[in-house]
């Protein structure tokens, strides 16, 4: 993708239903929308939380007299799963409790926030459970093509759970044999459901790509929804996406 058409997409994804708009208008894929939607939120709540932190005990404050989790998320255009998880030793229950009746509202004994928090988990599509569940599942999903792709060409590889035993670092796929990508030996491959711009290729370098390059030697990456087109990656990190795994 164009570095301006995904500053475009990008700075348009504010809300979860600029997704569906945005489908309409630009004929995107939806998946890929929502990952960059994700990417978006997550890079925000993170920038943003000591900021909301320092103003929690006034945003209790108008909790207590009768505003809501979800409308104080909305007004503040912050995760409501995340500021309800700031709020809730405000609001007298423990982090456990709170993901406890996140997860099943019915439990909670008390009839406003049982309410509040069935409207939170339907409403935050990021951070609820329902939402780890989606992106834990589209990681999954991108493991399986990467596996199966090399099943049908009957290429021997280690997984990260056959490596976990033996290496703190573990990329999805070690080969056994390195596989020739465009005139590189390729060592190990790993498969990231995401969207490759500047801020998740440096991410995925520091905590992850760089010292598998140190270990087992050259990898791929691959994204994907794809990737910023002239972003470069490291001396010994090759960048793939979705198609280089198309059957022909």
């Amino acid at each position: 993708m164009k570095y301006e058409d995904y500053k475009n997409i990008y700075s348009r994804l504010k809300t979860p239903r600029d997704i569906d708009r945005l489908v309409d208008e630009l004929k995107i894929d939806r998946e890929l929308l929502l990952v960059m939607y994700t990417q978006r939120t997550v890079r925000d709540a993170t920038r943003r939380y000591y900021i909301v932190k320092k103003d929690i005990l006034k945003l209790a404050k108008e909790w207590r007299k009768g505003s809501t989790i979800y409308k104080l998320a909305r007004r503040i255009n912050f995760p409501s799963v995340l500021l309800g998880l700031m709020l809730a030793p405000e609001i007298k229950i423990t982090r456990k409790q709170y993901w406890k009746y996140l997860r099943d509202p019915n439990s909670c004994p008390n009839k406003r926030l049982r309410k509040e928090l069935k409207h939170v988990a339907q409403a935050d599509i990021i951070y609820s459970p329902k939402g780890s569940e989606v992106q834990a599942e589209r990681g999954k999903w991108g493991e399986g093509l990467l596996q199966n792709w090399l099943d049908r060409r009957h290429l021997k590889y280690r997984t990260e759970e056959d490596l976990r035993s033996t290496h703190k670092k573990t990329p999805d796929v070690l080969l056994d044999k390195p596989l020739v990508i465009d005139g590189t030996k390729v060592f190990w491959i790993e498969s990231k459901a995401s969207f490759g711009d500047e801020i998740e290729l440096k991410k995925n370098v520091r905590r992850q790509l760089k010292p598998y390059t140190e270990i087992f030697g050259t990898g791929a990456v691959v994204y994907w929804f794809g990737f910023i087109e002239g972003i470069e990656p490291p001396e010994g990190i090759m960048l793939l996406d979705g198609t280089h795994f198309h059957d022909k």
